[in-house]
């Protein structure tokens, strides 16, 4: 097993899973990176173990997005600073940029990567929740032609992910919204900025015509070991005009759901009541995107 360290930079999926197969082979540890935000914090910090570092930065399905007539595609390492100023994105997603542009400073949004930031699987990790509420999936790249899993099954613990050996994340394809469907992302920090959710929701809703709700995603973050897809609170949504009893209940099935553990940043009992605050909130906003109240 080697016991030093490497860099690679491929150009293709062929060659980045190549790259996985003749290291793992060899019974060395290979890692890939997306933005490597995290991936450097981690090194020097918590795990120093040698390994060989798989820059996907160079495989340009990574780093393309595709917004065509009924879907869309992100890919992995397209940094958040490009995302942001995406406006095709802004008016399909907003919600889900609003995640996006929580991740660290301008200075790491030149790196970070929504797709950095699911595969570090953080219970916090603020993309994770809005890309839950929009029903996105992971495409994966693998020897065997590739899978795709729903987001909400890609995380499996704290910082685990379901990712098998040889395999990595190519990017996220999402559904493009129907007629009156909006998403809001929300989360509670105790600075003003630049600081890891104590608590994190989004939501995404469909209006019919007469405002009643005929679908509804909601997902929480940093209130259990991995971010939750919610259904009780998108029934207790669903065929109502999203008024306020509605949004109270959503937030009540929010803190049934949650299972936090408490901190110097926040307490389990706090966060189960900041969750369905959290809730209401971006539900309310959710809704009035929906309706055309608010202009993104």
């Amino acid at each position: 097993m080697s016991s030093a360290f490497a860099y690679v930079a491929p150009t293709s999926i062929d060659e980045a899973l190549a790259v996985l197969k003749k290291v793992q082979s060899g019974g060395g540890r290979a890692q890939v990176m997306a933005g490597g935000t995290d991936l450097i914090v981690q090194m020097k910090a918590v795990d120093k173990a040698p390994r060989t570092i798989v820059d996907l930065k160079g495989v340009k399905e990574t780093r393309r997005v595709d917004i065509g007539a009924t879907e869309t595609f992100i890919g992995a390492t397209l940094p958040s600073a490009e995302l942001n100023e995406d406006p095709r994105l802004l008016k399909l997603f907003p919600g889900l940029l609003e995640a996006a542009d929580l991740i660290g400073s301008t200075q790491i949004q030149g790196r970070a990567s929504i797709g950095g930031n699911l595969c570090n699987a953080s219970p916090a990790g603020d993309t994770i929740p809005a890309l839950i509420a929009n029903g996105a999936v992971c495409v994966i790249a693998n020897a065997s032609g590739g899978r795709e899993l729903p987001v909400e099954d890609f995380m499996i613990g704290v910082q685990k992910n379901a990712l098998q050996p040889g395999e990595f994340l190519v990017g996220i394809k999402l559904k493009n919204p129907d007629l009156r469907t909006a998403d809001a992302y929300l989360r509670f920090i105790p600075r003003t900025e630049m600081d890891i959710a104590v608590a994190g929701c989004g939501v995404a809703l469909t209006l019919d015509d007469k405002g009643v709700c005929t679908r509804a995603r909601v997902s929480i973050g940093a209130v259990a070991p991995r971010v939750l897809l919610v259904s009780a609170a998108a029934a207790a949504l669903i065929g109502t005009t999203v008024d306020e009893a509605a949004l109270t209940a959503a937030g009540a099935a929010c803190t049934a759901a949650a299972s936090p553990i408490s901190d110097r940043r926040g307490t389990a009992e706090y966060r189960r009541k900041i969750i369905a605050v959290l809730c209401r909130r971006a539900g309310a906003i959710a809704r009035d995107r929906a309706l055309g109240a608010i202009e993104t």
